[in-house]
């Protein structure tokens, strides 16, 4: 079938097989080129994902694979494709990585379930021995990204589904948001979160699932001696504050930084939240203000030739901060911020940038939209995260929603 992206209220509901297969194969192209020479001792051999079919999640697999030569282990939930319906931009992903990894001679099992029950983490317990015997390496994960993005989460231990909200805290909030096709500018308005729907966005996105997952693999005894662990978070600047770091999303982070110090004190493995830049994501898009904010970051960030993408922001975060030469072999090298957090939004929220961003969306109309700002590559960032609008893919084509 012929497949166009199909976007209503900044939300794309298909996705393009050949188009997802190729924004992957760009993403292993460009850690190749960076990730040349030798490999610092102590680099990752086996790494889990733990979400790992878009954004940072597949990017860290990419690098990871890609740039250390590691083996992976991926969980997701993704759906296939049917006759009549592409599947999810997260399953052709998936399939990408894992015939680019094969090519390569990388071992690879990507695991498609709830990543919240105790079955998929059994079964990832299973896959790490699996893919350390195809290896012929002892079966120890040396890093476990936990990169979960669900707006639902069932509780193992007692069965109760939980439903995340975003929405602010305290009061309500008013910002101004475009649709991307048009340019036109909307204000969104969100009511506060009572204390029961800001409890049960901490059950879904909060750190408890990261702990668990550490729990399982420590009582498996698949950990290796010096193993890591990452979650990723956001901050971004005061303007979101009220709808994101104040707001239920930013009720959850605290948690997950809470998750980090208490998978500290076991001393088992050693955990960090890394603060990440703003990119287009599904859920960003559709976040009063942030869908603005990032359209002028990312202009002002390109124009001083800062900008970055998931992938460079991964490529960033290894070679920079957790795999250095001397923080490879030592955990305690890895560069923090007071609060023990790794910082990789540090180029966006550099005071210079912030200001000039502050500046420009004051000079925002409907008129200017795609003058003032990078509403643009906005767009292309949200399509090709769909699979659309990427160089070398003939969407005029009958393409197989089977698989690629």
């Amino acid at each position: 079938m012929i497949i166009k992206p199909m976007i209503r209220s900044n939300i794309c509901i298909n996705s393009h097989p050949k188009g997802c297969e190729k924004a992957v194969k760009n993403q292993i192209a460009l850690t190749k080129k960076c990730f040349t020479g030798v490999k610092p001792e102590g680099a990752p051999k086996i790494v889990l994902v733990i979400g790992c079919s878009t954004g940072y999640g597949l990017a860290s697999r990419i690098a990871a694979a890609f740039g250390y030569n590691a083996h992976t282990i991926g969980v997701s939930f993704e759906k296939s494709g049917t006759e009549t319906k592409p599947g999810t931009p997260g399953y052709y992903n998936n399939l990408a990585f894992d015939n680019a990894a094969k090519q390569e001679g990388l071992f690879s099992q990507t695991l498609n379930g709830d990543a919240f029950s105790n079955e998929l983490k059994t079964q990832a317990v299973n896959a790490v021995k699996n893919v350390a015997k195809q290896a012929n390496i002892p079966a120890k994960i040396d890093l476990i990204i936990y990169s979960l993005a669900s707006p639902v989460r069932t509780d193992p231990k007692t069965g109760i589904l939980y439903k995340s909200v975003i929405k602010p805290t305290g009061k309500s909030f008013t910002g101004e948001t475009f649709d991307m096709l048009t340019g036109k500018i909307n204000t969104i308005s969100a009511e506060p979160a009572n204390d029961e729907e800001i409890a049960n966005t901490i059950k879904v996105m909060g750190g408890e699932d990261w702990e668990l997952w550490m729990e399982a693999l420590a009582g498996a005894g698949i950990l290796a001696e010096k193993a890591r662990t990452v979650a990723y978070t956001y901050i971004g600047p005061e303007l979101s504050w009220a709808i994101y770091k104040n707001g239920t999303i930013g009720k959850a982070k605290e948690d997950l930084e809470r998750a980090a110090k208490a998978i500290n004190k076991t001393g088992v493995v050693k955990a960090w939240v890394s603060v990440n830049k703003a990119v287009v994501t599904r859920s960003s898009a559709v976040i009063p203000i942030i869908p603005l904010y990032i359209s002028c970051l990312f202009k002002i960030m390109k124009e001083k030739g800062v900008h970055e993408g998931c992938i460079e922001q991964i490529i960033r975060l290894y070679k920079e901060r957790l795999y250095t030469v001397e923080a490879a072999v030592n955990a305690e090298k890895v560069p923090v911020d007071a609060e023990g957090r790794i910082r990789i939004d540090d180029l966006e929220m550099n005071p210079e940038i912030q200001k000039t961003v502050e500046s420009r969306l004051k000079e925002v109309t409907e008129d200017n939209i795609f003058e003032k700002t990078d509403a643009a590559g906005f767009k292309h960032d949200f399509l090709e995260a769909h699979g659309f609008d990427i160089d070398g893919i003939d969407y005029e084509a009958d393409v197989s929603t089977a698989g690629l």
